[in-house]
């Protein structure tokens, strides 16, 4: 069937989800513009690979859609555009990657962040994409067939026949997500949630004891909340804990901690251990409690001292009592980071907002996507994942409808 002609697409923001969107709408179908407030785009998508440039996981596809929480746009989103979907066009836009230990997908040795930044940025100029700078949205929807923004402080006009939303969440204001457009959509009466954080420390008021060993790791522990157990490593902070396990749990305690000043968390020191046998060594062994934790059971004086912090002086020297404590250690959880700390967070746009397409109810060729929806997903390259499956399908979609 012949193509129509040409429409305008408005993308404002420029991270993940906003530049796989323009790497896969059609440029015969499309005039595509990119509306970045800053003065580069994927800010945030170079923060993110600091710490390793973990772009998503390897596991199968099921079982990776199992970790999300979200509407069912974002789970057929991954459905359509898979993690190993992704590593394929990765490698077509001359990006290898590997599998690490830990299952997570990085770039091949030698291949920075940047590197990785610039070949999709390639991609989106070779497309003959138009990017527009340092141009801010503040608040219009498409009127007459063009959208109003402000560029370098000067109203400007731009023709759009669609325009999609992808401004990000409200973590790590320091790249440009911020969260400041949800004011506008919430008095446009689109549906939404106030921003919180997500995969993000979790707070304790800690004893005088621990202060000494705040910085200080807790290796090979798992932690508990309900049915979810997640092993690794805690950090303890001066507010709280840090760590794959705390992030992980973080979500559903927030859940919680919405309506209770306080939540109960467990953490297992031994969980390499049944408590059965974590008895069986205590009880073999005339070594003062102390030396015996470090000596047989290989517990560091910051787990010593976490012991002793939950228990009175009497509880620590009953080893029935402490073998219960070391396999399930209470952990009060106060709070949750604050938000700009926070590695991702939820909240946004609803569901009940869009259609299954991420098209806006109340504002029909007005679509969103990325972190600005209310979703969540753990570290571990699945944030990632999720925002390159929905800007990948939304320009699938929008290409196969603009031929119908």
């Amino acid at each position: 069937m012949k193509s129509k002609s040409k429409e305008a697409i408005v993308i404002i923001g420029g991270g993940p989800a906003a530049m796989m969107l323009a790497c896969t709408l059609d440029p015969i179908l499309f005039d595509v513009t990119i509306v970045e407030k800053g003065k580069a785009i994927g800010r945030k998508f170079l923060v993110a690979g600091k710490g390793g440039f973990n772009l998503t996981h390897s596991e199968d596809i099921d079982k990776m859609i199992e970790k999300y929480e979200g509407p069912k746009s974002l789970l057929d989103s991954l459905s359509s555009f898979t993690n190993n979907d992704f590593r394929h066009w990765l490698s077509s836009i001359g990006i290898e990657t590997y599998i690490g230990s830990s299952k997570r997908v990085f770039p091949v040795k030698g291949i920075k962040p940047i590197a990785v930044l610039r070949a999709i940025k390639k991609e989106i100029e070779r497309k003959g994409i138009t990017l527009l700078k340092e141009t801010l949205w503040y608040g219009s929807f498409i009127e007459n067939s063009s959208i109003q923004l402000l560029h370098k402080e000067k109203n400007i006009s731009l023709k759009a026949d669609k325009v999609i939303f992808a401004l990000g969440g409200g973590s790590w204001k320091i790249t440009g997500s911020d969260g400041c457009w949800l004011p506008h959509f919430k008095k446009n009466n689109v549906a939404t949630l106030p921003f919180r954080p997500s995969n993000c420390a979790m707070c304790i008021n800690w004893p005088e004891n621990m202060k000494v060993h705040f910085g200080k790791p807790i290796k090979n522990i798992a932690l508990t909340y309900n049915d979810t157990y997640i092993k690794g490593e805690m950090i303890v902070t001066k507010h709280g804990i840090e760590g794959s396990p705390a992030y992980a749990l973080s979500y559903y305690v927030g859940n919680e901690l919405e309506s209770k000043k306080s939540i109960t968390v467990f953490v297992d020191l031994k969980p390499s251990l049944s408590l059965e046998k974590v008895n069986s060594i205590l009880s073999k062994s005339y070594k003062k409690i102390s030396k015996l934790l470090r000596d047989e059971l290989s517990l560091s004086s910051t787990a010593v001292a976490l012991i002793k912090s939950a228990t009175t002086r009497e509880e620590f020297n009953d080893v029935k009592l402490l073998t219960h404590c070391i396999k399930k250690l209470p952990l009060s959880i106060i709070g949750l980071e604050k938000i700009d700390n926070a590695i991702s967070t939820v909240g946004g746009i609803k569901s009940t907002a869009m259609d299954k397409h991420f098209e806006l109810i109340n504002f029909p060729n007005h679509y969103t996507i990325g972190e600005m929806i209310n979703w969540n997903a753990p570290t571990g390259g699945y944030l990632l994942q999720g925002c390159f499956s929905m800007g990948y399908t939304l320009g699938k979609y929008l290409n196969k409808e603009h031929q119908i």
